[in-house]
C-alpha cells in the first residue's frame, strides 16, 4: 500500500481489521456451510436488513436504543431456516468458554450472536436430514477454527451457493486508509441478480477493484441497458440472499455502527444487478472492534468509513464469485469457465 493513499491490508481480508478472526466450515454432501465472524473482545455491532425475505437472528436486539451494546460473533450461513441453528452451536461454544453478556454473578452468561441466512437447499445436495440438519455442529466447527486465514470462493456459507447463473461463495476484501483505519468486508454471495454485465466476464465491481484482485479486465465490458441484467437468475429461481458483515477498528456507538452497515449495503448495488428484490433476504452487519477513535470531525471520518466499507463489499462479492469452483463431481457453471 502506499503510505499517502489508501490500499488493501496485507490479506486482503476483514481480517486485516485489527480484533477480528474468521471460522469457516462445511458438509460438502449436503452442499453448505457456515462462517463465523469473531472479536476478539465484545465488539459494537449493527445490522441493515435490505432484502424482501431475509432470515435473521437477533438483529432487533441490536437496535441502538435497545439493551445490548456489543455482540460476540456474527454467523452467516446457509440452509435457509435451517441454517438459523448454526448459531446456536456458535453461543454454546461461546458460552463454555465464559463469553457473552452477564448481569448476575454465578448465572452463566449469554452470548449475544446475530446471523443471517441464505437459501441454499434446492442446489442438488443431500437435505435429507430428519431432525438432525447439520447447522450446530457446523457452527461450532467453523468458530473453532477461527484464525487470520479465510479460504475465499466455495466455502463457509457461501458453499452451496449461486450468484444469478454462475456459482458464488465467500468473498472477502479490506482498505486501509492513509490515516490508518482499516475497513474489512465479507460477503457469502447468492444473489438472484448477476454480477456480471450482459455478454460477457466483466463484474459490475469492476471500477472499485484493487491490484487486479478479481481479474483485472478493465471496465470496457461494463454497459446497463434497460432490462439487461447479464446472467441473473430464471423468474423461478426466487429463493436467494446475499449476506455479508463489514468492520472497522474506528471506535463507533452502536448508532455509528448503524449507519456504517447502512452505507455498506451501496456495495451490493455496486456489485450486483439487481439487488434487494422481493426474494431476496440482503443484510448487512457492521462491527467496531473499537481501537482508534473517530478523527474531527467526527461525522465524516464516519461517511468516509462508510464509503470504504460500501467499496470493500463491492469489491468482496466479485471477489467470492472470482475464487468460486464447482463442487466436486459435478457441474456449475463459474467465472472461469466464461469465454475469454
Amino acid at each position: 500500500m502506499d503510505g499517502n493513499r489508501p490500499g488493501p491490508g496485507p490479506r486482503n481480508l476483514i481480517t486485516d481489521v485489527p480484533g477480528l478472526k474468521v471460522g469457516q466450515a462445511h458438509d460438502a454432501a449436503v452442499r453448505t456451510g457456515v462462517t463465523v465472524i469473531l472479536p476478539d473482545d465484545r465488539a459494537v455491532c449493527a445490522a441493515d436488513v435490505r432484502g424482501g425475505a431475509p432470515g435473521t437472528r437477533e438483529t432487533d436486539a441490536l437496535a441502538p436504543e435497545n439493551l445490548v451494546d456489543a455482540v460476540d460473533a456474527v454467523v452467516l450461513s446457509g440452509g435457509s431456516v435451517y441454517g438459523l441453528a448454526a448459531a446456536d452451536g456458535v453461543t454454546a461454544w461461546l458460552g463454555a468458554r465464559d463469553r457473552g453478556f452477564g448481569l448476575v454473578e454465578g448465572i452463566p452468561k449469554s452470548p449475544v450472536v446475530p446471523g443471517a441466512i441464505l437459501f441454499d437447499v434446492a442446489n442438488g445436495g443431500d437435505k435429507v436430514w430428519g431432525e438432525d440438519p447439520p447447522y450446530r455442529d457446523l457452527g461450532r466447527e467453523a468458530v473453532a477454527a477461527a484464525g487470520l486465514h479465510i479460504e475465499l470462493g466455495t466455502a463457509g456459507a457461501g458453499y452451496g451457493a449461486m450468484a444469478g447463473g454462475l456459482k458464488g461463495g465467500i468473498g472477502s476484501a479490506s482498505v486501509v486508509t492513509h490515516d490508518g483505519y482499516t475497513v474489512g468486508a465479507i460477503v457469502a454471495v447468492n444473489s438472484w441478480g448477476s454480477v456480471i454485465a450482459p455478454d460477457g466476464r466483466t463484474f459490475w465491481a469492476t471500477p472499485y477493484e484493487l491490484d487486479d484482485e478479481f481479474g483485472g479486465l478493465g471496465p470496457a465490458g461494463l454497459r446497463a441497458g434497460p432490462d439487461e441484467w447479464g446472467s441473473a437468475k430464471r423468474p423461478v429461481d426466487t429463493r436467494n440472499t446475499t449476506i455479508a458483515c463489514v468492520a472497522t477498528d474506528a471506535i463507533l456507538t452502536p448508532a455509528q455502527a448503524k449507519r456504517l452497515a447502512v452505507m455498506a449495503q451501496d456495495g451490493f448495488a455496486r456489485a450486483i444487478r439487481p439487488v434487494h428484490a422481493p426474494f431476496d433476504g440482503d443484510v448487512v452487519f457492521a462491527i467496531s472492534t473499537g481501537l482508534k477513535p473517530l478523527a474531527d470531525p467526527a461525522p465524516y471520518t464516519l461517511a468516509r468509513l462508510g464509503a470504504l466499507a460500501a467499496d470493500c463489499l463491492a469489491r468482496a462479492v466479485a471477489r467470492g464469485v472470482f475464487e468460486a469452483k464447482p463442487w466436486d463431481g459435478a457441474y456449475v457453471p463459474c467465472w472461469r469457465d466464461l469465454s475469454r
